[in-house]
């Protein structure tokens, strides 16, 4: 039976109709869905998939499970996923609990975690607001344990089902394993590779089978939870007793199924990853406590980085005084951030009179400079002097996601380069590098504009680094 708190979750939604305007009956659809919506659709929610459902912008959706995480609705649930096998290798409730490199128990197979890659944000109701059996993960079936929180269902088949449900049907056994106890699972295995495992991690063997059909059950024990445990054996086919003695104080899980000889190959269907969550305005605005914990840092293997700063700005403070010059620039900066937002990009700081904001897609930053200066020149008009000069530079590459400051910045080359590219712009002029001009949907973006190339030195790259200028003559508005 289906319990909702009814006084807060009305206050709840109050709050999160306030948080912004948003489309027609977008929050009264999210409203239907806590609802009436069997319980594993509330675990775990792809904002992607919520929106393609319900035929809503996906940028707006993400936007509001934000809200509706900010005012108690949702918890936000990070995922370090395996690409191999869909296993949810861990879960955390906060992006400071990540870290930089995981192991899949399944696959033995050991991942770097990328932001951009298979690190998975999704959203889970609030317990307060409706209770539902995966809040309490300890009364699942061993089954539904191991399938449906301890994988993802973004992973897809070349037919098109879940590589999930595949998983479960060939799976031979699944079980608890008590603390301190050991636990007998028997199954029938054939000739090939068959894995005892846990999601946990405390097992992970894998057995070659081949030759004459065993007379007898073979007994085999399976080390749960101890360091330095065998990863490999061999069998015979026929019925096989594994003897899982769990060592540790806690209730364990332990799968045995076939291995394929050739993995099929997996896709997975769009998702929240943590680089799109990072260059959302609205997580950086509502989740400011937010940081990364790891001390090297995680990675991003691609994100657009623009930079922006203004022309004689300290002769503006002497020209017209600071309180005038203030404002002027203070208006800047809103500008600045409005059409980053309109652009899907996101502002990580600001350096005295400049800007730098980070995009998933270098079109979109592109974009958004086209925009930055065609705005800025129009709040000059009817000025006898220019009083506000943009420059502006976009280059694009891998990056490592750090917190300085007890903020979430980022740090690399490709920092340093994009910074340096917009040092290279006079009044009015963006600067882009060789790879965000080659990227997919910039040349569309650019249109007719006539850029101009050359070879730039700059300090700290060895080689000399290919930028194109749109110039003041290409001015948009």
């Amino acid at each position: 039976m289906t319990v909702v708190n009814e006084a807060l979750l009305d206050a709840r939604l109050g709050e999160l109709e306030k948080a912004r305007t948003w489309s027609a009956r977008l929050v009264s659809k999210l409203e239907g869905h806590i609802r009436s919506a069997p319980d594993e659709a509330l675990f775990r929610i792809n904002p992607h998939t919520f929106a393609r459902e319900r035929n809503a912008p996906e940028a707006e959706v993400i936007d509001l499970f934000l809200h509706a995480s900010a005012c108690g609705l949702f918890g936000m649930d990070w995922l370090l996923v395996c690409p191999g096998c869909c296993t949810v290798v861990e879960s955390f409730r906060s992006l400071k609990n990540l870290h930089s490199h995981y192991h899949c128990s399944f696959c033995q197979a050991d991942h770097e975690a990328a932001l951009d890659e298979y690190i998975a944000v999704t959203f889970t109701v609030s317990r307060e607001i409706r209770d539902i059996a995966f809040h309490h993960p300890e009364t699942l079936s061993a089954r539904d344990f191991v399938f449906k929180v301890g994988n993802t269902r973004d992973g897809l088949l070349p037919d098109g089902r879940a590589f999930v449900d595949e998983k479960a049907a060939v799976t031979k056994a699944v079980c608890y394993v008590p603390p301190g106890a050991t636990t007998r699972v028997e199954v029938e295995v054939g000739e090939g590779t068959t894995l005892a495992a846990s999601p946990e991690g405390k097992a992970s063997l894998r057995f070659a089978v081949a030759g004459p059909r065993a007379a007898a059950a073979q007994v085999t024990p399976v080390p749960f939870g101890v360091k330095d445990a065998p990863t490999k054996g061999t069998l015979a086919p026929g019925k096989v007793a594994f003897d899982v003695a769990n060592g540790t104080a806690e209730r364990g899980t332990f799968v045995v199924a076939p291995v394929p000889s050739d993995m099929p190959m997996i896709t997975f269907v769009p998702f929240l990853t943590g680089k799109q969550l990072l260059t959302t305005q609205t997580f950086r605005d509502l989740f400011r406590t937010e940081v990364i914990r790891a001390s090297e840092g995680i990675a991003v293997r691609d994100l657009a980085i623009l930079f922006t700063d203004l022309k004689g700005s300290t002769a503006l403070y002497d020209r017209i005084g600071d309180l005038n010059a203030f404002s002027l620039v203070q208006q800047h900066f809103e500008s600045l951030h409005d059409v980053t937002v309109r652009h899907r990009g996101a502002i990580v700081k600001t350096i005295g009179d400049a800007v730098m904001a980070t995009f998933v897609s270098s079109a979109d930053a592109v974009a958004a400079a086209l925009e930055m200066r065609a705005e800025i020149s129009a709040s000059n008009r009817g000025r006898s002097d220019r009083e506000l000069v943009l420059k502006i530079g976009i280059h694009r590459g891998a990056a490592i996601a750090v917190t300085l400051n007890d903020r979430l910045d980022y740090f690399g080359q490709t920092v340093n380069i994009a910074a340096r590219v917009q040092n290279l712009a006079e009044a009015d002029e963006i600067y882009i590098s060789e790879d965000i001009y080659e990227s997919p949907g910039v040349a569309a973006v650019l249109g007719p504009a006539q850029l101009v190339s050359r070879a730039a030195k700059l300090k700290g790259v060895q080689q000399d680094l290919t930028v194109f200028c749109i110039p003041a003559a290409a001015l948009r508005t």
